[in-house]
């Protein structure tokens, strides 16, 4: 079930219906139960995997907290062999395979096998590790209840692609879960609406040209098309993953829980550093507890910060994908935020001054832009080839992307820039009855007018 079709909106009513209709004793159970509706309906033979992991890791954490402390370790071990070596073997083991196969000359293919990704295999395992870490630390007290800490791990709104939450976020409310008040209601509701206004009518149709243009390479020669096929895409992506983040955060809130924020408006950005501070912050969050600290952060002198840097967003590129062309985004990313340290750290934390600001956010979103033909092209040949064509005369399509699209996308940013400034969504829910009916009604009008109805298109992040 995608969460942009009429299937999961009848199946999210029900949970809905259902959940606030039962005793609260069984309302946990509830969650459960309609988690592993959702996980099954996607692939059932996958839900022993997504169990074994779950008994792995609730049995690692109590006997963390029950051992001594010279003897926590290897129930650590344990537990991150177990998650990192069923991601690896479903995501990883056929890029390393191949690769293998290349280097001592064996014909493509010859170790690989016919693999299918597990559903969410990528988030339910980061926050997996992030939980039986924290009860390691000290951190975060074990779970005792099973239901619960299957809960946890298997909750449907942010299952498939996040936001990656952390154990104290959620077990804070759900141990002291309270009715949502009428105005987390309605943001609930404005952020569902919202989501999927920006999945169907702005994301899908940006799909449709960068997936023309990514797919088909050599029909569409020239700059003027690369330009336009990239553009695409970085709208594509920011619609897509925020749209899916919106819709997380409004069910989850109309569950009574309150997840992060995923997004602040990225390509506003002033530095690469910003961007990743406004972009997927729960993942960058998560790097930066569970994998830049550890590594040494910046303690240990500026080459070790580097160091530290770069491989913390190779492997964050990996994380994204087992291919080469993520490698080279997250070192791309890695070499950028360094550079950015080597020029003096506050420089590119601090918010410039207001005549300077434009010009940041234009330069970094081109470095960002450049970025997102790795993380697109199927192939390093095709980002090259799609680097050189940025930078080539050849035809001129000048219809690749509609003139009502630039417009729509111009409207966005300055909705954006109001946004960055007023917080005006905040308001909305606590506001005028009238401001936030006309603004469901536009967000309707909008995916009834331009949205991608005919055929539900895949978030992108569901392929990791």
């Amino acid at each position: 079930m995608l969460f942009n079709t009429a299937e999961f909106f009848v199946f999210l009513a029900i949970v809905l219906a259902v959940f606030y209709a039962s005793p609260r004793a069984f309302r946990r159970v509830i969650l459960l139960i309609a988690s592993y509706v959702f996980y099954l309906s996607w692939n059932y033979k996958f839900v022993v995997l997504l169990l074994g992991l779950t008994v792995v890791d609730y049995g690692a954490a109590i006997a963390i907290e029950r051992a001594p402390a010279s003897r926590k370790k290897p129930f650590l071990l344990i537990s991150l062999a177990a998650n990192l070596g069923m991601l690896g073997f479903f995501k990883y083991y056929n890029f390393f395979a191949d690769n293998l196969a290349q280097l001592l000359r064996f014909p493509p293919h010859s170790w690989t096998f016919s693999i299918i990704l597990p559903l969410g295999i990528s988030f339910h395992t980061f926050q997996s590790i992030s939980y039986v870490v924290d009860v390691y630390r000290g951190e975060q007290q074990a779970i005792r209840n099973p239901v619960d800490y299957a809960l946890f791990i298997s909750f449907f709104p942010q299952l498939v692609a996040g936001p990656i939450v952390r154990a104290r976020e959620f077990f804070a409310d759900l141990y002291a879960w309270k009715h949502p008040s009428q105005e987390e209601v309605l943001r609930g509701v404005l952020l569902v609406t919202l989501g999927l206004t920006k999945k169907i009518a702005f994301a899908d149709q940006f799909a449709l040209l960068s997936d023309s243009y990514f797919q088909h390479l050599s029909d569409h020669p020239g700059g003027f098309a690369a330009w336009s096929g990239v553009f695409a895409f970085s709208m594509q992506i920011f619609f897509d993953f925020s749209g899916y983040t919106d819709m997380a955060i409004g069910m989850a809130l109309l569950l009574g829980f309150h997840f992060p924020v995923n997004f602040r408006r990225p390509y506003l950005a002033f530095s690469i550093t910003d961007f990743w501070h406004r972009w997927h912050i729960s993942l960058s969050r998560w790097l930066r507890d569970y994998l830049y600290i550890p590594l040494g952060g910046n303690r240990y002198g500026r080459l070790m910060t580097y160091r530290n840097l770069m491989l913390t967003m190779l492997l964050g590129g990996l994380w994204h994908g087992a291919s080469w062309n993520f490698v080279i985004w997250g070192g791309y990313h890695g070499a950028l935020l360094s550079i950015e340290r080597m020029i003096g750290r506050r420089e590119f934390e601090k918010k410039p001054p207001l005549w300077l600001y434009p010009f940041r956010a234009l330069i970094t979103f081109g470095l960002v832009y450049i970025g997102w033909i790795f993380f697109r092209a199927a192939t390093f040949a095709d980002s090259r080839y799609v680097i050189t064509q940025l930078f080539h005369g050849g035809k001129q399509y000048q219809a690749f992307v509609p003139r009502w699209m630039m417009y729509m996308t111009g409207a966005s940013l300055l909705i954006a820039i109001v946004e960055e400034k007023f917080e005006w969504t905040e308001r909305l829910s606590r506001g005028s009855a009238w401001a936030y009916a006309a603004f469901m009604i536009l967000l309707l009008l909008t995916i009834e007018l331009i949205g991608v109805t005919e055929k539900a298109l895949p978030f992108v992040y569901f392929q990791f």
